[in-house]
C-alpha cells in the first residue's frame, strides 16, 4: 500500500506560492455578511449596469457558431473593438494585435509561461501586485525588487539592478497601482522604455484600473512611448473589463509585440483553447449598445465619493503617526501604521470587531514592511465605510 508520504509532492516552485489574503478573506466575508470588508479589489454592486448587461444578454442569438469552439485569439468583433479603443487612446492597434484572455490574470500567467525560464530574473517594484508575483514564482522566476513610490520606480536603482542581473522582464502595474494607488508619471515611463531598449528586457504594462480616473489628466501608456518597428517593441500591454464592466464575465486582453504573438497563441491554446464565446459576445453587444461611457462615468463618480468618504475619516480611525495615500483613481488606499504596529496582529483584532482589510506583507517579494495595510473603498457606501472604520478604530485600540 502506498503511503501518503511516498506519493509525489507539490513541485518546489508551487510549494513556494502563497494564497492571496484578499481571496481568502472573500471566502470569510461571503459566509459572514455582517463583516465589513475593505480587503478585496471588487467592483461595487451598484456599479454594475444590470439593465445594459441584461439587454446585451437578451440580444444574443444562440447560433451553433456561438456555441462551438472558436478561434484561439478571440472573436474578431471583440478584438476590433478593443483595438479601436486603444487606438483612440494613442496606441495604434489592429485586431490582429489583440489576444482575448480569460481575465487579465490569465494574460499574466501566459506571459510568465512564455517569457520566463526557471531561474531567469524578473524585476518587480516594491510593493507589487500579488497575482503576478504568484504567476512568476510558479514559472520559476528569480524576483528582484526595486523601490517605488509616487514618482514611480527608483530609476537609478532600476538601472543598477538591470546592469547587475540582466532581467528578461520588468513587471509594472503603472496606473493606480495595486496596492499603493500610485501612478507612474509620463517622464518616468519614457525613461523606463528607453532603458528597456538599451538593455534588452521587456516590460509588462498591466493596466486594469486605467479607466477608473477621478481627477488629473490621463498619463500616456508605456506602449505609447514604445515607438519604432513593431517587431522591436518591448512593451506588452494587458487590460481587462473586470474592473469597469463585470469581473464575472472573465474577459481580458493582451497586446503582445508581433514577435511574441505565435508563442502567446500556443500558450493560450494550452491554457484553455480560447476564452468563452458567450461572454465575449456579451461584451461586444454591450459596447455596441452605447451605454459603456455613461456607465463608466457613473462608476467614477461613485468611487470618487467613496474614496473621499474613506480618506476624510482615516485620521479619526488610525493611530497617530499613520500615513496614507490619496489616490486619484483606482480602488485602494495604502497605509503605513506607526512604529509598534503589526498588520497581521491588527487584522486579527479587526476580524474580531467585524471588519477586514488586506495586510501589506504579501505584496512584498523580499523583506516586507509589516506596518503596511491596504484598504479598498469601492464596495461600501459612505455609511458602511464610516461603520467599518469605527470598527477598525476599536481594533487599533485593542492591538496597540
Amino acid at each position: 500500500m502506498v503511503r501518503v508520504t511516498d506519493r509525489p509532492q507539490l513541485s518546489r516552485r508551487f510549494a513556494e506560492v502563497h494564497s492571496s489574503p484578499a481571496r481568502d478573506l472573500l471566502t470569510l466575508t461571503s459566509a459572514h455578511a455582517e463583516i465589513i470588508s475593505f480587503a478585496g479589489g471588487l467592483p461595487a454592486k451598484e456599479a454594475f449596469d444590470i439593465e445594459g448587461l441584461r439587454s446585451a444578454v437578451e440580444s444574443l442569438q444562440l447560433t451553433p457558431a456561438l456555441l462551438n469552439y472558436s478561434t484561439t485569439e478571440g472573436m474578431g468583433d471583440l478584438r476590433e473593438l478593443v483595438a479601436s479603443r486603444l487606438s483612440a487612446e494613442g496606441v495604434p492597434t489592429t485586431a490582429d494585435g489583440i489576444v482575448v484572455t480569460t481575465g487579465s490574470q490569465q494574460a499574466l500567467m501566459m506571459l510568465a509561461a512564455v517569457l520566463v525560464e526557471p531561474g531567469a530574473v524578473v524585476v518587480v517594484v516594491r510593493p507589487s501586485y500579488l497575482g503576478m508575483t504568484q504567476a512568476l514564482t510558479i514559472a520559476g522566476a528569480r524576483l528582484v525588487s526595486v523601490e517605488s513610490g509616487a514618482q514611480g520606480p527608483d530609476l537609478e536603482q532600476l538601472e543598477r539592478v538591470v546592469v547587475d542581473h540582466r532581467p528578461v522582464l520588468l513587471y509594472l502595474n503603472p496606473t493606480f497601482q495595486n496596492p499603493t494607488g500610485y501612478t507612474i508619471p509620463a517622464p518616468a515611463r519614457a525613461a523606463i522604455v528607453e532603458m528597456a531598449h538599451r538593455h534588452g528586457f521587456r516590460i509588462v504594462e498591466d493596466d486594469p484600473y486605467r479607466e477608473l480616473r477621478y481627477e488629473a489628466a490621463p498619463v500616456p501608456s508605456f506602449t505609447s512611448f514604445d515607438s519604432g518597428d513593431a517587431a522591436e517593441q518591448v512593451v506588452i500591454g494587458t487590460g481587462s473589463f473586470s474592473k469597469v464592466l463585470a469581473p464575472g464575465l472573465r474577459v481580458g486582453w493582451m497586446r503582445p509585440p508581433a514577435d511574441l504573438r505565435p508563442a502567446v497563441n500556443v500558450a493560450k491554446q494550452a491554457f484553455d483553447l480560447h476564452s468563452a464565446t458567450i461572454t465575449q459576445q456579451i461584451v461586444v453587444r454591450y459596447l455596441l449598445g452605447g451605454r459603456f461611457e455613461g456607465a463608466l462615468e457613473r462608476t467614477r463618480a461613485l468611487y470618487r465619493e467613496r474614496r473621499d468618504a474613506m480618506v476624510d475619516l482615516l485620521d479619526a480611525a488610525l493611530p497617530s503617526g499613520s500615513e496614507w495615500t490619496i489616490p486619484t483613481g483606482g480602488m485602494f488606499v495604502w497605509i503605513r501604521l506607526p512604529e509598534g504596529f503589526d498588520s497581521i496582529r491588527l487584522l486579527e483584532a479587526a476580524t474580531a470587531e467585524g471588519v477586514v482589510f488586506s495586510p501589506g506583507v504579501p505584496f512584498y517579494t523580499d523583506a516586507p514592511d509589516t506596518r503596511r495595510i491596504r484598504l479598498s473603498y469601492t464596495t461600501n457606501a459612505p455609511d458602511g465605510i464610516r461603520e467599518g472604520l469605527q470598527r477598525l478604530a476599536k481594533a487599533v485600540d485593542a492591538a496597540g
